[in-house]
């Protein structure tokens, strides 16, 4: 008898709702260096939240969308009920000044309807930010040629996270949503491979793309 594939909720519930800190703070620097404060940051796949707290002060207005509201979902949010994998957020195009996917985009089945949710929804000028696991890196590397597999994406991490994705596959959707000043940043956080330790920040911060665990795609929605 075969099993059923586990719904989005089910995949939701094993995600908790959270990712680590050094992911959110990858974002909050890349919101800081490119959106001068003030306006609405439209948090996709939102989980617990845990996104406003670094930048409760940078915005006006938080507003989540998530097939479920996770317990710890900020008070003075506003939430939005959506299996990514199958609509659309209820929300109006352009409403955001930032758009952001944190750590979502590998959970879905369709990664480029993501994007393109992302890029509607922010306003001209407006920026989209993805996150997601870095293929790139030493760890991902490493587990590859030993197990062909890449180390966010281990038996283990099925079915929460589905879809490994390259750097040049962000930039290649961003390039289809229209998206200008592209840029792919770096958590400066990762482990050793064959580890539980973490590479000594310094050392992180000097060789980003091969000793970080997590990327950023952030792109710009032109005028016009």
């Amino acid at each position: 008898m075969t099993q059923s594939a586990p719904t989005t909720e089910e995949r939701a519930r094993r995600s908790l709702g959270a990712s680590g800190d050094a992911i959110y703070r990858m974002v909050e620097r890349a919101v800081r260096a490119r959106h001068p404060a003030g306006g609405t940051l439209v948090d996709v796949g939102c989980g617990s939240g845990h996104l406003w707290p670094h930048l409760r002060a940078h915005f006006h207005r938080y507003v989540g969308v998530d097939v479920i509201r996770y317990e710890g979902f900020p008070a003075e949010g506003e939430f939005h009920a959506l299996d990514l994998d199958r609509g659309e957020a209820p929300l109006p195009d352009g409403v955001a000044d930032v758009a952001a996917g944190v750590e979502t985009i590998e959970h879905l089945e369709n990664p480029r309807a993501f994007v393109r949710m992302l890029a509607r929804l922010a306003k001209p000028g407006g920026w989209v930010i993805v996150t997601t696991p870095n293929q790139h890196s030493l760890l991902s590397k490493t587990r590859f040629v030993l197990r062909g597999e890449h180390a966010a994406f281990t038996d283990t991490s099925y079915p929460a996270h589905l879809t490994a994705l390259l750097a040049v596959d962000l930039r290649r959707m961003a390039g289809e949503c229209g998206l200008v000043d592209v840029a792919i940043e770096y958590s400066g956080r990762g482990r050793v491979p064959s580890t539980g330790t973490h590479w000594p920040a310094a050392l992180s911060r000097a060789f980003p793309r091969a000793l970080s665990d997590n990327l950023l795609l952030a792109g710009r929605k032109p005028h016009g």
